[in-house]
């Protein structure tokens, strides 16, 4: 087993199988005012059971969308390891991110502000930014991506219907446990020249509320099995 990366919340490896081993951390992203930020790009906190949370709640989504019959990296995990078992993908360029919004929070309320307010009703609006920390993770157009021969269109509108059917699968099983999914981040790669869901599906994520308050972290651990 071989360390190819020491991520933020995550460490990879490769397996000799050829398969990768992902292993979650207990390492929390902030924004810019070291507040918990689940768009944040830099670790400023250490929750105890995080990673086993992300890991169980990771595990719990990726079954939900392969018994979907949508292409994900996702093989196994073992839980008493913190560990998840993915396989090989490539990256749309060094990284991209899908973000779905269906009500108006964090980043969206600082750039359009004028134009909206907290938690208003967004119908399943998509945006996509690249994975550049350096740079803080730049917003990106799709004829953009086209362009710097990043994702094609096609393969962008594939992205952009994937997201949408995973969004509601999430927003619909969150909402039957009596919480409410504000946005979320996903991210895509490509597996055998196939679009697929790649990377977790953690709270570190997503915004969660129970009501009109933000399900901490950890908090939304005890609502996943």
């Amino acid at each position: 087993m071989n360390l190819i990366k020491k991520g933020k919340t995550k460490d990879v490896y490769a397996l000799e199988n050829g398969a990768i081993l992902l292993k979650f951390k207990d390492d929390a992203t902030v924004n810019e005012d070291g507040r918990l930020d689940p768009g944040g790009n830099k670790v400023g906190a250490t929750i105890a059971g995080l990673g086993l949370a992300s890991l169980r709640m990771s595990k719990y989504y990726f079954e939900k969308i392969n018994a979907a019959g949508i292409l994900t990296h996702y093989i196994d995990s073992d839980l008493d390891a913190g560990t998840m078992t993915v396989r090989p993908a490539a990256f749309f360029g060094k990284g991209v991110e899908i973000i779905c919004r269906l009500k108006a929070t964090g980043s969206f309320i600082r750039r359009y502000g004028d134009y909206c307010k907290e938690g208003q009703d967004l119908d399943f609006l998509i945006e996509v930014s690249l994975k550049d920390d350096e740079r803080g993770d730049p917003m990106i157009t799709p004829d953009t991506l086209d362009m710097l021969g990043i994702m094609s269109l096609s393969e962008y509108e594939e992205v952009r219907t994937l997201t949408k059917r995973i969004t509601t699968i999430i927003r619909d099983d969150l909402s039957a446990k009596g919480l409410t999914l504000y946005d979320i981040k996903l991210e895509f790669g490509r597996i055998n020249g196939k679009v697929a869901l790649i990377d977790e599906i953690s709270s570190g994520c997503m915004r969660v509320y129970k009501g009109d308050q933000w399900l901490h972290t950890v908090e939304s651990d005890k609502y996943f099995p």
